[in-house]
């Protein structure tokens, strides 16, 4: 495997960047389902836009000769049984062996092109993960027939800059390359389509060194079509925004519950309270009782977040010791 690792050299970055343009240390990912119409060509695509780079398609139990037809077009094929592109991704991420990694869809909405442009950053080491950003030039909304992707898109990178304060240009895209500290250190555990928003919101969480790269998006084929529902698979996005903004940041999630909590008991409180200084008596006996509850379950979620803001932090101070056992792994391959 060759050592890309960059170092303050100027001459060094150079040609690292330049082994990297070439593929080499590189593993070009491709998650496939029935396509059959693109994957030839995506592979063919890859492998002369990175010639030193092993092209790997995953075959997620395609029916449509999917796995044969990247391997006579001169991928390395293999194969994963469990349904769902986040399944696929975290095999990917465990399985393969590289110092860059470039993931992209089989469905020839990506340029190859573009390959050299997403790795170079990583090669520099001026960045741990790359986007390609299909927004900014509006290719994306000249290309693509379905307007409620799009609206999809907006959406969740509008709730992460809400959630975490950083604003991606496009958060949905397929197409990244990653450093090999970042694919080795992440527990993927999304199993479908939501997978591109988990690993955004890793990367924002952990503080990884994203950098965004235009590319010229173009829709599917004729004859090749998208396996993603708008409305179940974002619902299921939503839902991963939600179970992540829980897991990462315990404390601002109960946190904000506990106000919510509170608060409602106050609404329910403040009459009770009013009635008895007034009168010296509680005739609302149902409001107080829920009054109470509202605020010891404020007071509950507020001592849970505490608990699993310092075990989220321990998780942290861990996953920063991994990173540098991966880190010096590479430095000696």
């Amino acid at each position: 495997m060759t050592d890309i690792a960059t170092t303050s050299n100027p001459a060094a970055t150079a040609e690292a960047v330049a082994a990297a343009r070439r593929g080499a240390g590189v593993a070009v990912l491709v998650p496939c389902y029935n396509e059959a119409v693109t994957i030839q060509k995506v592979v063919r695509d890859f492998r002369a836009a990175l010639p030193e780079a092993t092209v790997y398609v995953y075959d997620n139990n395609s029916t449509d000769g999917t796995a044969e037809l990247a391997a006579e077009a001169g991928a390395v094929v293999r194969r994963e049984s469990r349904q769902g592109k986040g399944n696929v991704t975290r095999s990917m991420f465990r399985d393969v062996e590289a110092d860059i990694y470039l993931m992209v869809d089989g469905d020839d909405t990506y340029p190859a092109e573009a390959a050299g442009d997403l790795v170079a950053p990583i090669a520099a080491d001026g960045a741990d993960m790359t986007v390609g950003d299909r927004l900014s030039n509006g290719s994306y909304g000249d290309e693509n027939d379905r307007p409620f992707h799009g609206f999809g898109n907006n959406l969740v990178r509008r709730l992460i800059k809400v959630l975490y304060g950083f604003a991606f240009e496009d958060v949905m895209t397929g197409y990244r390359a990653f450093s090999r500290a970042f694919v080795k250190t992440m527990p993927v555990m999304s199993e479908g389509f939501q997978v591109e928003t988990e690993i955004s919101i890793w990367a924002v969480d952990r503080r990884w060194r994203v950098a965004d790269v235009p590319i010229d998006y173009r829709d599917r084929p004729e004859g090749s079509e998208s396996k993603l529902s708008t409305v179940g698979d974002g619902l299921l996005v939503l839902r991963a925004i939600a179970s992540l903004f829980r897991d990462y940041r315990p404390m601002a999630f109960f946190g904000w519950l506990a106000l919510a909590l509170v608060a409602l008991g106050l609404v329910a409180g403040v009459p009770v309270v009013g009635e008895y200084l007034d009168t010296g008596y509680v005739s609302k006996l149902p409001s107080a009782v829920l009054a109470i509850a509202f605020v010891l379950c404020g007071a509950l979620s507020f001592t849970a977040g505490l608990i699993l803001d310092t075990v989220a932090k321990s998780h942290r101070r861990q996953w920063e010791l991994d990173v540098y056992r991966v880190m010096d792994e590479q430095s000696q391959r």
